[in-house]
């Protein structure tokens, strides 16, 4: 079974970045708490680049926002499907959930489920010595 991520991408009011950083350190503690190996989130640095569907551009994001890149790591799809029920069901993140009190606007927020088809450092052909 391939290692699974759940990827999100929030736009977020900058101003909001703190009240989303506690959020976000609340939502791991639940997450991690019931078997996610691993939770991230980013914040975008340099997202107006010159080149692709930019961030900027795919999510109409206005100079007052920045995008919110994350991704919570599980041991595969179906553990993935327990520990979300789990999670979803803990007191903690319903509490947290409420969409009049959240730092975003979820319905802007990109979400989906992905199974990992590249894990860990890759060695290219030059590196190992094959041709």
């Amino acid at each position: 079974m391939p290692a699974y991520v759940d990827g999100f991408v929030i736009p977020l009011p900058k101003r909001n970045l703190p009240a989303y950083r506690r959020l976000a350190r609340r939502a791991a503690a639940v997450w991690l708490g019931h078997g996610a190996i691993d939770y991230q989130e980013c914040a975008g640095d340099d997202l107006a680049l010159p080149f692709g569907a930019t961030f900027v551009r795919s999510l109409k994001l206005k100079q007052s926002e920045t995008a919110i890149f994350a991704w919570i790591r599980f041991k595969s799809r179906a553990h993935r499907d327990r520990v979300n029920r789990r999670a979803l069901a803990d007191p903690r993140l319903q509490a947290m959930c409420d969409p009049q009190k959240l730092p975003f606007d979820p319905a802007r927020m990109l979400c989906g489920g992905f199974a990992i088809i590249v894990d860990g450092p890759v060695r290219t052909a030059a590196k190992s010595g094959r041709r």
